[in-house]
């Protein structure tokens, strides 16, 4: 069967934009990671025709028990756009079922042409978070699925920019309403977050993307995503990189 991957990337555009949990693709039509990837970018077009621009690479399932879980052996990545960065405020009624998660955040100073040149391009490192939002309903999904989907990104904001440095065990904590929901370390993140950089660069060559000078690369979570509520105020900081804030 042939499938159709500017359908199936309508399919989820418009359920993003129409904030309508939809069904699992894989339920109607089958489709490999390959293929995955393809509608992926699909979607991701369609959002550059309406005037976005691409802001950098976001990476999932960086802990060892996602991947078991998912039944992988390697992380899988999305694309961020400019019109995904939040502000101070995140609307959450424009999301289906929003959770947010804490983040290791790197900043590309400089073109990067290979995986051994990326960790040199970083020019500043920050704490961050990321709202995920899966457009499938109940937040279920495949492999196939998830990927098709960007990954689930929704949102992304970062704190004050730092100069580079070892983040391998930085003790990070998620706040909402001043209550503590998740604590972690950036160890959870492949064991250091800056092989999940590397993994960025690796993966972003293999499909013919460079990483830009000012593009951000989401490391991934370093602990569990929560959902994230109406009227909430979230603080996520990581030692020695300070705070990040935002309210929906």
């Amino acid at each position: 069967m042939s499938i159709d991957v500017e359908a199936l990337a309508a399919t989820l555009d418009g359920a993003a934009r129409d904030v309508r949990a939809i069904p699992k693709l894989t339920e109607a039509e089958p489709f490999d990671v390959a293929t995955a990837y393809a509608v992926q970018r699909a979607v991701i077009g369609r959002r550059e025709r309406r005037g976005e621009r691409l802001a950098g690479v976001k990476m999932g399932f960086t802990s060892r028990a996602k991947m078991a879980q998912m039944g992988v052996d390697d992380v899988i990545w999305g694309l961020l756009t400019d019109a995904m960065l939040a502000g101070p405020s995140v609307e959450v009624s424009g999301l289906i079922h929003p959770r947010v998660e804490p983040e290791i955040a790197y900043l590309i100073g400089r073109e990067v042409r290979s995986v051994a040149d990326v960790e040199s391009a970083v020019a500043g490192v920050a704490v961050g978070f990321e709202v995920l939002d899966s457009r499938f309903a109940d937040f279920r999904f495949t492999l196939p699925d998830v990927v098709a989907d960007n990954a689930s990104a929704a949102r992304f904001g970062v704190g004050a920019w730092h100069p580079p440095r070892d983040l391998a065990n930085a003790g990070m904590v998620l706040e909402i309403d001043g209550r503590v929901a998740q604590t972690g370390s950036s160890a959870a993140i492949l064991g250091d977050p800056a092989r999940s950089l590397r993994a960025a660069a690796r993966l972003a060559l293999g499909a013919g993307i460079t990483l830009e000078p000012g593009w951000v690369v989401l490391a991934g979570a370093a602990t569990a995503a929560v959902p994230l509520p109406k009227d909430a105020h979230v603080r996520v900081t990581c030692a020695g990189l300070g705070a990040v804030e935002v309210t929906t």
